[in-house]
């Protein structure tokens, strides 16, 4: 930077470039002014969003479909506060996002001034790390400080709340310090004795499992995994936040676990002896009751994160350290072997239970098998609920950074904004949201940010006019006695997408479910399909007692 003076926004601009920022998605406000005056100067492209809980989750599905840490700002007061739930979810599902968000002038903060809100005390339960600047000369180090936070060892959100006038501040770039970040060195690497243990162990394993977590994505460890698992023929069931994390058409797939898993998944946990589980944390939607999850294996867990460890699930041999640098070793290490009964075991399973119900319709599985037919390597996105789990059992994804959802925190809402996101950092691939009326309700005055920054994705909205996961709870345990769950009839989704300038159709009819689809993929801008379900009574209530997502005659 030299030794010319500069302010401090405009050494946050530098900053920014120098971390290789090409682009930040916000919405601005009194507090945050002098940073998008010196924005405007820059390399750096800015998306108006149109809320701040879109900012987040834009800048979080851009990280989650390149690998690379997303930004996102906001101003004082409500502007910040509404970035919260978005940095929450990224928390929960350990996505690397930096967060700049305006404050009032220093002599104002503790006199709630207008737009005055502690938002780095609201956000330490939900951030990696955050940072109130008192100083410009701050600046520099602080944010790429925040960098290296948010994109090493278990990566998530990191906030930096600046106020005005330090914004304003001029100081000379030499005058700055780059302290040591103490007291931070994450694990990357796997202790080779545990590393040797779980070999022995593998090795001596006669129904051995792998259990794919996001972590494995996050550590672009994808291929690693696939070699492993093929050299040791072993089966492979995911997360929900691990279905990209192996391919899902693999021989050695098995589908996703858990609560809403496939059977031959969870029978493959309750009969497996020892079990490698790689960037998982174990959360409850992927164990069900602790005291009945897989009994009878002995688990070896590796995660980069030790608090993870035997947080949940008691491991039998832990590995604290990345997962690409742990499956790396293990790849050399491990023999070629076979567990031809095993797998014979777990196919005869698949087989006797295969996903159920009807192939025709507008229901959501027939919608997501043309999709397929029609589109071949999308990244898929979805919203929260019924269609979620549907897409990740009827879209099979064999690429990865490929399907982008929200796991922990479950935030309707993140479809549109994570999918638009998602485009912005993958420009060369169709990006498709699978959304519940519900959900796209939440956050659809997005579409209006993607249509005015020439963003084209694609959002299937799968409509029942209802909160679909709320009225298959209350069918399976309410006595169907549906409460606060139904919508009515009033809005029409294609036109309040034709209402903010994105192309809209509307399907009724299955003959009508195709050519929808390829319209709004010719369309070459942003399109919104209404996917009116047939009677919800006919689709997808949840078989009590299953663990298998069905949906009855």
């Amino acid at each position: 930077m030299g030794k010319a003076k500069m302010s401090g926004a405009k050494a946050l601009v530098r900053t920014l470039e120098s971390q290789g920022v090409e682009v930040i998605f916000g919405y601005p406000g009194g507090a945050t002014l002098p940073i998008y005056d010196e924005l405007a100067k820059s390399s750096i492209r800015h998306v108006l969003t149109r809320h701040e809980q879109g900012a987040a989750h834009m800048a979080d599905g851009y990280s989650r479909a390149t690998g690379k840490t997303g930004v996102c700002m906001a101003t004082s007061g409500p502007g910040a506060t509404n970035l919260v739930t978005g940095l929450a979810n990224a928390y929960m599902d350990s996505s690397p996002l930096v967060a700049i968000t305006g404050q009032v002038p220093r002599p104002m903060i503790g006199n709630d001034a207008f737009q005055e809100v502690d938002i780095t005390g609201i956000t330490i339960p939900i951030t990696k790390h955050n940072y109130l600047l008192q100083k410009a000369s701050e600046i520099p180090h602080s944010l790429q400080e925040a960098f290296y936070l948010a994109s090493t060892g278990r990566k998530g959100p990191v906030l930096l709340d600046i106020p005005k006038d330090v914004q304003l501040e001029i100081f000379s770039p030499h005058q700055a310090k780059y302290p040591a970040l103490e007291g931070y060195r994450p694990t990357v690497a796997g202790h080779p004795g545990q590393i040797k243990r779980a070999v022995t162990l593998l090795k001596s394993a006669q129904k051995p499992l792998i259990i794919a977590g996001g972590g494995v994505s996050l550590a672009s460890a994808r291929d690693l995994l696939v070699r492993l698992a093929e050299k040791a023929d072993i089966p492979v069931v995911y997360t929900l936040m691990g279905k990209a994390s192996f391919p899902n058409s693999h021989s050695l797939c098995f589908g996703l676990m858990g609560y809403h898993g496939r059977i031959e998944a969870n029978h493959a946990i309750s009969n497996a002896d020892v079990i490698l589980a790689v960037g998982t944390r174990f959360g409850d939607r992927s164990t069900g009751p602790l005291a009945t999850f897989a009994t009878q294996a002995k688990i070896i867990h590796t995660d980069i994160d030790p608090a993870e460890i035997s947080k949940n699930v008691p491991s039998y041999i832990p590995i604290v350290g990345d997962a690409g640098q742990v499956l790396e070793q293990l790849v050399e290490l491990v023999p070629e072997q076979k567990h031809d009964q095993w797998m014979l075991e777990l196919r005869e399973t698949a087989e006797r239970h295969p996903l159920k119900g009807k192939s025709s319709g507008v229901i959501i599985p027939n919608i997501l098998r043309i999709l397929k037919s029609l589109v071949q390597d999308p990244i898929i996105v979805t919203d929260v609920g019924r269609h979620q789990i549907f897409t990740a059992h009827y879209f099979p994804v064999d690429s990865s950074h490929s399907f982008v959802t929200s796991g922990g925190l479950g935030t309707m809402g993140f479809g549109v904004p994570a999918a638009i996101g998602a485009k912005v950092g993958r420009p060369d691939r169709p990006v498709i949201d699978i959304a519940g009326d519900g959900s796209f309700m939440m956050t659809c005055q997005e579409v209006a940010a993607a249509v005015a920054e020439d963003i084209p994705i694609v959002v299937l909205v799968m409509n029942d006019y209802c909160l679909g996961m709320i009225k298959q709870l209350q069918d399976a345990s309410y006595g169907r006695r549906y409460e606060a769950c139904k919508f009515g009839r009033n809005v029409d989704f294609a036109r309040l997408a034709e209402s903010m300038g994105a192309a809209g159709f509307k399907v009724t009819r299955e003959d009508e479910i195709a050519p929808a689809i390829e319209k709004s993929l010719a369309a070459g801008r942003t399109a919104v399909v209404d996917c009116v379900l047939d009677d919800p009574g006919n689709v997808y209530p949840m078989v009590t007692g299953s663990s298998l997502l069905e949906y009855v005659e």
